[in-house]
């Protein structure tokens, strides 16, 4: 159990966490419709406190918490910029790409949890964190497809 794998594995959670939050932030700011809008920032404000508790536990780790999105996020995020200056703010879209994201973060939580090295408290911190985003998941799979 070593807590620089810990931290590392922490640390890139963190980034995919800040990355959502970051999309959901947009989505936020693109949508057609008052109550996806709603929904997208409480879905941020929740992916931003996943991620301070993830810092928290890097930090309780000795470790320095990774504090930016990654330059990933930020080349999807102006692709889908590009994407909508094209096709227009579609909320439909929005939704497309919103759950495509949270596919991404999901499958990065399922493989963090594989990693048999973790110590308890960190293997704690990220299957809370992982509840919080499967139930983002969730539920913006079932939005997609009732809008689908």
């Amino acid at each position: 159990m070593s807590d620089n794998n810990d931290t590392s594995v922490l640390n890139g959670l963190i980034k995919t966490t800040l990355d959502s939050m970051k999309g959901y932030e947009d989505a936020a700011k693109d949508a057609e419709s008052t109550q996806y809008a709603t929904m997208f920032a409480d879905f941020a404000r929740d992916r931003a406190k996943v991620a301070t508790d993830l810092q928290n536990q890097v930090r309780a780790l000795g470790g320095e918490p990774e504090l930016d999105s990654s330059m990933l996020a930020a080349a999807h995020r102006t692709f889908m910029d590009l994407k909508q200056a094209i096709t227009g703010k579609d909320d439909k879209a929005i939704i497309q790409e919103v759950e495509r994201g949270e596919d991404h973060i999901k499958a990065k939580f399922e493989d963090a949890m594989k990693d048999g090295d973790l110590a308890p408290t960190t293997r704690e911190a990220i299957n809370t964190a992982f509840a919080s985003v499967r139930e983002g998941h969730d539920k913006m799979s079932a939005l997609k497809h009732s809008v689908g």
